[in-house]
């Protein structure tokens, strides 16, 4: 019994977290209405404040698997590179691109500041800085990077790279702006490489 309520529970928010992807990606936070969520869910206004509370917490709920997502590529990135070097480049540009895709753009980057306030007080910033943080640990145990405070240094790179993702989601061109990121954040990148290293990763 108590198996088929959690099965019960799981659906019922699956459902909604679909339907307000969904919208909101479509349409947008503010043009999504609770009665067309709930409507294309097929469930009352009570199911999703019993879950949610209100509409924002269901942003909250959509941004959460949005971000599980981005976690997930960015970690397969990491462990198909050839070098621990390239896997942090590679998942840092691959993260700054993911602000091109259109849904992660508009939830992510436009809508989830506006409605939730700072992203780098997210709850999913923690688990990037926490992988930055275990990146540059190996780089220096491997002697690639010099002797640098893990901690600080991987708050100081997603933070560059929330800034960035913000700015291009907010581009007049967001091509141009991402190719510009990238590329500085090559050069700024490049800094934390010993100067014996710096010729061969460049």
């Amino acid at each position: 019994m108590a198996q088929k309520r959690a099965d019960m529970i799981a659906e019922t928010r699956g459902k909604l977290i679909k339907a307000a992807r969904d919208a909101f990606a479509a349409k947008g936070y503010a043009e999504s209405s609770m009665d067309d969520l709930t409507g294309q869910a097929g469930l009352t206004r009570g199911a999703l404040y019993h879950h949610f509370g209100d509409k924002k917490g269901l942003l909250q709920a959509v941004i959460a698997q949005i971000d599980e997502e981005m976690m997930a590529r960015l970690s397969v990135i990491i462990d198909e590179a050839s070098t621990t070097w390239d896997g942090f480049i590679d998942e840092s540009i691959a993260y700054i691109k993911m602000s091109l895709e259109p849904e992660i753009q508009r939830l992510v980057f436009l809508d989830g500041p506006a409605v939730l306030g700072d992203p780098s007080q997210w709850p999913s910033q923690n688990a990037c800085i926490r992988s930055t943080q275990h990146s540059l640990e190996k780089l220096i145990d491997e002697g690639t990077i010099r002797a640098v405070d893990t901690e600080a240094t991987a708050r100081l790179v997603m933070g560059a790279l929330l800034g960035a993702s913000l700015w291009i989601a907010h581009a007049a061109d967001p091509e141009a702006a991402s190719e510009k990121a990238v590329e500085s954040f090559r050069a700024l990148a490049s800094g934390l490489l010993l100067t014996g290293n710096a010729a061969n990763q460049s």
